[in-house]
């Protein structure tokens, strides 16, 4: 191992013409591949696709759904989990209604404590790929609530403010958490952050990269950091229809992503 070790070193050194001529070889053998032949390689794509689906399905169906439902508090009607299964950490009381899309790649998190913490979501909620719901009490998404991807919930913050309690290994303390609350229709798009104790609005749209601090109120666009009210969505419009301008489909739980800019401030897909 050693010799193949120092050969190597040898030759990317290339301190002679022999040696550079070894690295250069060995450098196209490495990214070398069989050329694409069509009638071959087509073909075997489409069946790696239709055996791919096939397992993902099977495994969602029998494995990971019910798996997961084993730790809900009730059943959860044509509940659909996508690549996996949500970790879950703590004890956490869970209720989930129905038409749920989550990703299997989420975390839901209950704070250690001496009271019971409660995550409630409604129905019709779309939960985006490496989003956290930390639960320092309770966290209520509301209906057709649609969360893009690595979104968080900060209903704790996991270690205490005072740094020798924190060296000591000391959990935070009560008045550092809080609850969450997202109202009915609520949009957060990607990368934002929700802090403890904060209560959005119903309808209210939330910009990608985005930190919650403070309520918001009922249907308004908002964005920054901390996040402010930008305007207000018109009542005469509906969700879907005011989020045209913000996304294609917000529909797909793929692309509620959204992005804010300081020349339009609306979201738009990405």
């Amino acid at each position: 191992m050693m010799i193949v070790q120092r050969l190597r070193q040898w030759a990317k050194a290339g301190n002679s013409p022999l040696a550079r001529n070894l690295w250069s070889t060995a450098k196209a053998l490495r990214t070398w591949s069989c050329p694409v032949i069509p009638a071959i390689h087509r073909p075997l794509y489409a069946l790696h696709q239709l055996l791919k689906n096939v397992f993902a399905s099977f495994t969602r169906i029998f494995y990971w759904t019910p798996l997961f439902k084993t730790r809900l508090a009730q059943p959860a009607p044509h509940l659909y989990l996508y690549s996996g299964m949500p970790q879950l950490i703590g004890p956490l009381y869970i209720q989930i209604g129905s038409h749920c899309q989550i990703s299997g790649i989420s975390s839901f998190i209950g704070r250690q404590g001496s009271r019971p913490v409660e995550l409630h979501i409604g129905d019709r909620c779309h939960i985006g790929w490496q989003t956290t719901i930390a639960v320092g009490r309770k966290v209520i998404l509301g209906d057709d609530v649609y969360m893009a991807g690595k979104v968080f919930l900060a209903g704790f913050p996991g270690h205490p403010l005072n740094p020798e309690e924190r060296a000591a290994g000391l959990p935070e303390h009560d008045e550092q958490t809080g609850d969450i609350i997202l109202e009915d229709k609520v949009w957060l798009g990607t990368g934002v952050m929700v802090n403890a104790g904060v209560r959005i609005g119903a309808g209210t749209v939330v910009a990608a990269g985005s930190i919650v601090t403070h309520d918001l109120p009922d249907r308004v666009l908002a964005a920054g950091v901390p996040a402010k009210v930008i305007r207000t969505l018109p009542e005469s419009e509906s969700i879907r229809s005011t989020a045209q301008e913000i996304v294609t489909d917000p529909a797909s739980p793929s692309t509620t992503n959204a992005t804010y800019s300081q020349e339009d401030p609306t979201c738009s897909r990405h």
